[in-house]
């Protein structure tokens, strides 16, 4: 388990936490249609499902297909098919994700990697995902999220969110991690988390995601396994953006890959296909941030100056409060908007030398009510 940088301190009783009780929240104003057998989880509305309630291939106006068999950057075995019932059928309520052994193209195994995008594209909620992995060495079963938009450019700067990820060569030990330009695979500084969780191939358990702003919380059967926040000192002379670019629209992701990098660091077991992921349900829900809220947020408290050169500034605070969620803080320089900003830092860079900056914080909620400006003054060093 690698806990590094970004990550806020976590005491060893992390794995016990459950999730709090809520009580429910009686406003219904953003449940989709297919999701009024839902009930609310506090303040969250069920806002996209699906319950795979029907038989065939997934329904064509919630799911869509990444194809292809490139290797995916990871050096993956299977080509993913678009629509292909022999990999992506739903029966007896559940949704089945097939990798067989057979020959396309170049590759000789096939499977499905199924994509909401444009379909469910969320910014902040909560995710769940009740599922059974499919067994065996050289299965690389995963629920993620990637950036619809990647607004901060391509992988890994614009964020990838790893609900739950399972490689068949260890038995019952499940995953969550993130992945941003500053913390990675690809440089050795992924930030991860790992539990084991008995009868994951047998049995059906829930993955949730729970996403705020600033704050990505993962749970296995309501356990809180994985915590990952920005830390402002952990950070230093690290752009935000390569920090926690986790403020955009992202969408889920259900694949079965075959080999690879990570599920297939010990071999394929060629006598173990075919192999398949089954998922109950999916479902969606977020909060009315905007319709909630009643009051503007209070102003960030302990402006810190964290870090001062010849031409950058660093400086972190507290969080502002809100009645209902901090949405962003905006951060200008001499009065011109130098960057908003989801988290409680900011490193501001191509400053002038020997030179006074005077630096405002102004806190938003999703409403667009604003806090008082907090102003500090700072001059770079000679």
């Amino acid at each position: 388990m690698l806990k590094i940088g970004l990550l806020l301190p976590l005491v060893l009783f992390l794995a016990a936490c459950t999730s709090p009780p809520e009580d429910t929240f009686d406003d219904r104003s953003l449940v989709d249609e297919d999701c009024v057998h839902l009930d609310n989880i506090g303040d969250y509305q069920p806002i996209w499902c699906d319950e795979f309630d029907y038989e065939g291939i997934p329904a064509a106006d919630k799911w869509g297909y990444d194809v292809g068999g490139s290797g995916w950057g990871n050096q993956e075995l299977q080509y993913y098919t678009r629509a292909d019932i022999d990999n992506a059928f739903v029966e007896d309520g559940v949704l089945n994700i097939k990798a067989i052994q057979e020959r396309e193209g170049s590759n000789n195994y096939t499977s499905a990697r199924l994509i909401s995008k444009y379909f469910m594209d969320m910014t902040y909620g909560r995710v769940q995902i009740r599922a059974k992995m499919p067994e065996g060495r050289g299965t690389w079963p995963a629920l993620w999220m990637l950036p619809t938009e990647w607004r901060y450019g391509g992988w890994p700067d614009s964020g990838e969110i790893d609900i739950m990820e399972y490689v068949g060569y260890e038995p019952n030990v499940v995953h969550g991690s993130i992945h941003t330009g500053a913390y990675n695979h690809m440089i050795n500084t992924q930030l991860t988390f790992e539990r084991r969780v008995e009868t994951v191939e047998e049995e059906f358990h829930i993955y949730e995601m729970v996403w705020e702003p600033g704050r990505i919380d993962l749970y296995v059967d309501d356990i809180l396994f994985a915590y990952f926040g920005y830390n402002p000192n952990s950070n230093i002379d690290v752009k935000n953006t390569d920090a926690w670019p986790f403020d955009q629209p992202f969408h889920l992701i259900m694949n079965l890959a075959v080999g690879g990098t990570w599920g297939g660091a010990l071999g394929v077991d060629d006598s173990i296909w075919p192999q398949t992921m089954q998922v109950d349900y999916v479902r969606v829900f977020q909060k009315d941030y905007a319709g909630m809220d009643e009051t503007p947020p209070n102003p960030i408290t302990e402006l810190e100056t964290l870090k001062v050169s010849d031409s950058t500034l660093q400086f972190g605070w507290d969080k502002a409060t809100d009645d209902v969620a901090v949405q962003a803080y905006d951060v200008f320089v001499d009065g011109v908007l130098y960057e908003t900003t989801s988290v409680n830092g900011i490193f501001i860079d191509r400053l002038d030398a020997n030179t006074e900056y005077e630096i405002t914080i102004i806190t938003t909620d999703f409403k667009g009510q604003t806090s008082s400006p907090v102003t500090t003054t700072v001059s770079t060093t000679p």
